[in-house]
């Protein structure tokens, strides 16, 4: 086993972490930074619990090393809001109920951030396809579709 640093910008905030070269990046970030609003959930890219912004990028932080990320910009669900004021993604799931558990929800706000970057005004099929990589075990994805939609103002 080898250490490693690794350097990035975390929400803004510079950070810095010896880190066994092995350490995955949602390890660095729930377990070395203490960010609990990234989730894990299958730990095989599968359900997209984890993901996160890296260079503006949604991506799932369970299937990548610490490492690769190194001189990057990481952005996590905590890092979204500003003081008080929810994100306008995050308010949208707020107002359109576009949760249950929760357990889901930073993923989904994760990734609806990078699909609207893509897509600004998305249809819902396009909506659907774009969240296709995360996975809600107990909406139906009703009110998360409605939530995009509200995000998008269409």
């Amino acid at each position: 086993m080898s250490n490693v640093t690794v350097s990035l910008q975390v929400n803004g905030m510079p950070v810095s972490r010896t880190v066994d070269s092995r350490t995955l990046l949602v390890e660095l970030i729930r377990e070395h930074l203490k960010l609990t609003g990234t989730h894990v959930g299958c730990d095989t890219a599968q359900c997209g619990c984890c993901t996160v912004q890296l260079d503006g990028h949604a991506v799932k932080s369970c299937s990548m090393l610490a490492i690769q990320a190194n001189g990057g910009q990481v952005t996590t669900i905590e890092g979204l809001a500003t003081g008080d004021a929810l994100h306008p993604v995050q308010q949208a799931f707020r107002d359109c109920h576009g949760l249950q558990c929760g357990y889901c929800t930073p993923g989904m706000v994760m990734a609806t951030i990078e699909l609207l970057k893509r897509t600004p005004k998305p249809s819902e099929l396009q909506i659907r396809a774009g969240l296709e990589g995360n996975i809600c075990r107990c909406t139906g994805y009703e009110n998360i579709v409605r939530s995009v939609q509200a995000a998008a103002g269409v």
